[in-house]
């Protein structure tokens, strides 16, 4: 074919592998990297063996080119023109750096292995193959010095080959996204999408159908619109070089703030990584205008759609802080108010650790009634990969005993997979059995009385979160959070979760009165309190497993978001408009949740921020 007719050829095809790749990710990493691997792997040792090749037929002595003094002299000689080729050199190295994308899919020593041992070494022969060759051929027209090098006879199933690597390549960008889009939504910095786990064994393999055909659109766009392997790649090149440069930047605050070494240290590491890869970035910002500008534009949109959606999941969490009631409010409602509780059990998700959510009582004043047992649901995405079985599930009580009101916070790693609605119901409802277990064990475990003006000794659990782990309850599972009686914070910590700690404010019904311990001495009522411990507490696990079989019902807030009046117009655009497209064509909670929909109250919440 002629020149001018390659486009009418190249693209096409270009487009219809894009279709293909694009429509295998429903399989799964592991099935696709089961494919695609001998590829890979006969590519790295194609271009490595044909690199050992040039080296000894034509300059057995390229190997002195690795060292860095040929680098400064070619710098020192060419000036400004070898600065501006450098966003050129830097195509060399693109793709490469797509391994570490996916430390979701795969673990570190798989990568550092590969990367080590073959990916490295298969580059580095290679190019100075190609020197070799370029040595003795500097004064020959050479269109693609690669394949110039390659010999005759094998050049077709090598150029084959080629094709078939650039497809894989592709395919690790793709598992990135996957596992960075997952990651950004679990911190509530992404729109809420669906994440499908497509390994039983590797928790971090997933797949996105909206963010994957989202890409393939995008990438066919590309290819249409560009129509040139020369801006695509300096698109490449600036952005990878970007990536780079912020990596670089992060690393020096993770070696003071996570691994805690000196800040010369990390100061030393910003600046002798920093002023490498600044050079190159300054390099390929002057190629912005050929080809660059398009990852900065793509980077500035989903930019500002995290910007939205993280701004306005803390303002509706500020809103419902501000606007939660009391708990006074909750345990004065009963008959005399016309309130009813119907059999069942009610699970009100919240975002709150505290207090009664304002969409509950939203509930109550337009339905005066709710659920003989209720349980305030809050499931956190905390910033660690995982959160061990043991350490999920925080619960404690809000009131005294006989309301048969609890509180449940579920925590889930930004890498930790959802549990399924069925077996989220059957866990909830063990946990709460094995705490009012607990609760009353330790209640009957003390052998004093507290007098306080007549209150139930039990209101003071309302104050307190107890872990519930998975052992026995035989060995007293769950271990309760620091506390006082006095108003204040509480912190927890756990051993998994190393520096994080949760901060969980107990909020008292008044101010904590002046409280007197008389210790009770005598045996035989000793055994009374005993027993009627014992008592209270298999009536309170009767109503829990009654109260299960009549059901469990979901109860959500439907959010919408208004701007106060007198607001500027870019908050008004972000939220009125922006955030509330985002929020009508994302997942909704109950989506999210898995939550059957004939189990499902949604109670509509307006929050004027």
């Amino acid at each position: 074919m002629s020149k001018k007719h390659h486009q009418y050829a190249v693209i096409p095809i270009t487009c219809f592998i894009l279709v293909c790749l694009f429509a295998l990710q429903h399989y799964g990493t592991h099935k696709v990297g089961f494919f695609f691997a001998p590829i890979v792997l006969t590519w790295l040792l194609c271009i490595s063996t044909l690199g050992v090749y040039n080296i000894f037929k034509w300059n057995p002595h390229v190997y002195k080119a690795l060292s860095p003094y040929y680098m400064f002299k070619f710098l020192k000689k060419t000036r400004i023109s070898g600065w501006l080729s450098l966003g050129g050199i830097l195509l060399c190295i693109t793709g490469s750096e797509a391994m570490f994308a996916d430390l979701g899919h795969f673990n570190y020593m798989a990568i550092q292995i590969a990367f080590t041992f073959l990916v490295y070494p298969a580059l580095i022969l290679a190019y100075m193959g190609q020197a070799a060759y370029l040595s003795q051929h500097h004064n020959a027209d050479l269109r693609i010095s690669y394949y110039v090098s390659v010999p005759e006879s094998v050049r077709w199933p090598v150029l084959i080959l080629a094709i078939l690597a650039s497809v894989v390549g592709s395919q690790a960008i793709i598992s990135g996204t996957f596992s960075i889009i997952n990651q950004s939504q679990s911190l509530g910095c992404f729109p809420r999408v669906k994440v499908v786990h497509t390994s039983e064994k590797i928790h971090g393999q997933v797949y996105i159908p909206e963010i994957n055909w989202m890409l393939m659109i995008l990438c066919i766009a590309v290819t249409i619109g560009f129509r040139d392997t020369k801006h695509l790649g300096n698109a490449s090149g600036l952005a990878v070089m970007t990536v780079m440069l912020v990596t670089t930047c992060l690393t020096s605050l993770v070696i003071v703030v996570c691994w805690h070494k000196p800040p010369i240290l990390a100061l030393f590491f910003l600046l002798f990584f920093g002023s490498v890869e600044l050079l190159y970035f300054s390099a390929s910002l002057t190629k912005f205008r050929e080809g660059a500008w398009l990852p900065i534009l793509l980077a500035l949109f989903l930019m500002i759609i995290m910007l939205i959606w993280h701004y306005a999941t803390i303002k509706k969490y500020e809103y419902d802080l501000h606007n939660k009631v009391s708990l006074e409010w909750l345990l004065a409602l009963g008959p005399s108010l016309g309130i009813a509780r119907v059999p069942g059990i009610g699970l009100v998700f919240t975002d709150l650790t505290t207090g009664i959510p304002a969409n509950f009582s939203r509930f109550v004043t337009n339905l005066p009634a709710y659920h003989r047992v209720l349980v305030f649901v809050c499931v956190k995405s905390v910033p660690v990969p995982h959160v061990t079985p043991e350490e999920r599930y925080l619960v404690g009580r809000v009131g005294p005993a006989t309301h048969r009101s609890y509180r449940c916070i579920v925590r889930y790693g930004y890498r930790d997979v959802h549990q399924d609605v069925d077996s989220f119901e059957t866990e909830l409802v063990k946990k709460l059995s094995d705490f009012i277990q607990y609760d009353w064990y330790r209640t009957r475990g003390n052998s004093m009385s507290i007098e306080d003006d007549g209150s139930h000794s039990n209101e003071s659990s309302s104050y307190r979160l107890t872990v519930i782990g998975t052992t026995s309850f035989c060995s007293q599972q769950g271990y309760e959070s620091q506390q006082s009686v006095q108003p204040g914070s509480v912190s927890v910590g756990f051993p998994s979760v190393q520096s994080l700690t949760d901060v969980i404010e107990m909020e008292p019904m008044d101010a904590a009165p002046e409280r007197r311990v008389r210790f009770a001495v005598d045996d035989d009522h000793e055994s009374e309190t005993r027993s009627e411990v014992g008592v209270q507490m298999q009536e309170e696990l009767e109503d829990l497993y009654a109260a299960q079989e009549a059901g469990i019902a979901f109860i959500l807030g439907h959010s919408y978001m208004k701007t106060k009046q007198g607001s500027s117009f870019i908050k008004k655009l972000a939220l009125n408009y922006g955030y509330n497209f985002l929020r009508r064509n994302c997942r909704g909670p109950d989506v999210s949740l898995k939550v059957p929909p004939v189990s499902l109250l949604e109670v509509g919440m307006v929050y004027i921020v």
